[in-house]
C-alpha cells in the first residue's frame, strides 16, 4: 500500500506585538487629526474670503500680555480704502505684491544671503504672508509657524483676490500699541478718517509697520522722516498700484 503523505506543517502566523498595534493606532489617529486640521484650515481661509475677522490671534496674544485694544476702527471695504494708502504699503512692504503668488523668491534669496553673512536680520515676508500671520497664526519665529504661514499663504492666494488680501491686511495690521488697522491709525495719530489722509501721512503710517509698537507717526524720529521720504520716492517710481 502506498504511504499517505502527511501535510507539511505550516508556519504559525506571527502575532503582532501589543506595542506595534498601539503604534499603528497612534499613527492612524495622528494622520486623521492632521488631515482634519488641514481641511479645517482650508475651510477657515474659504470663510474669511467673505467674512471679516472680528479679532485676530495677535490681538488676543497682545491682550493676554496686558496690551489692551486701544483703537480698532470700523472695517473699511476695499473700495473705500484710499489709493495712496495702498500705494504706500506696497512701496514700503512688498513692491511685487500685484504680481507674485504669495512669495517673493528673489527677495527671499537676498535676505538669506544677507543673514548668512551675519548682517542685521532681514525679513522677506510679502503682504500676503504678513496678513496670514496676523489673521490665522501666532506671533513668533519658529520653523513650525513659518511652515504654517506658507501653507495658509498658498491657499489664500488660491482662494482670495489681491483686493481682498489688501483689504484684510490694512484692516487688521498692527499700527501701534493696541492700535489695529489704518482706520484706527488715522484717527489715533492724525484725528481724521483714513479717507482724508494725505500722501505724506499715508507714507508715514507705512514707515512704522516693521516696528509699530516702537514708532509713533505723530512724533516721528529722524529715521522715520528718512523712511517716509524713501517710501514717497518708491511710490513715485511704482505709480498707482492696480489690483
Amino acid at each position: 500500500m502506498a504511504k499517505k503523505s502527511r501535510p507539511k506543517p505550516g508556519k504559525a502566523p506571527k502575532k503582532t506585538s501589543g506595542k506595534r498595534r498601539i503604534f499603528k493606532k497612534i499613527l492612524k489617529w495622528s494622520g486623521i487629526v492632521v488631515l482634519g486640521l488641514m481641511v479645517f484650515s482650508v475651510l477657515m481661509v474659504a470663510a474669511f474670503r467673505s467674512l471679516n475677522p472680528p479679532v485676530t490671534p495677535l490681538m488676543i496674544s497682545r491682550s493676554m500680555n496686558g496690551v489692551k485694544i486701544q483703537a480698532k476702527g470700523p472695517w473699511i471695504p476695499y473700495e473705500q480704502i484710499p489709493q495712496k494708502m495702498i500705494d504706500a504699503v506696497v512701496a514700503s512692504e512688498d513692491n511685487k505684491f500685484a504680481d507674485h503668488r504669495g512669495f517673493d523668491f528673489g527677495e527671499m534669496r537676498e535676505a538669506y544671503q544677507q543673514n548668512k553673512k551675519g548682517k542685521r536680520l532681514r525679513g522677506a515676508s510679502t503682504i500676503t504672508q504678513q496678513m496670514c500671520k496676523n489673521v490665522f497664526l501666532w506671533n513668533g519665529r519658529s520653523y513650525i509657524r513659518k511652515g504654517l504661514e506658507a501653507w495658509f499663504t498658498l491657499w489664500v492666494e488660491l482662494l482670495w483676490s489681491k483686493q481682498r488680501i489688501m483689504e484684510v491686511y490694512l484692516n487688521v495690521i498692527e499700527t501701534g500699541n493696541g492700535i489695529y488697522g489704518i482706520g484706527a491709525a488715522a484717527q489715533s495719530y492724525y484725528h481724521k478718517p483714513a479717507a482724508r489722509l494725505s500722501r505724506e501721512e499715508a507714507a508715514m503710517i507705512a514707515a512704522i509697520l516693521p516696528s509699530p509698537r516702537k514708532r509713533n507717526p505723530a512724533k516721528p524720529t529722524a529715521y522715520m522722516w528718512k523712511r517716509q521720504r524713501q517710501i514717497l520716492d518708491l511710490m513715485d517710481k511704482i505709480g498707482t498700484v492696480k489690483l
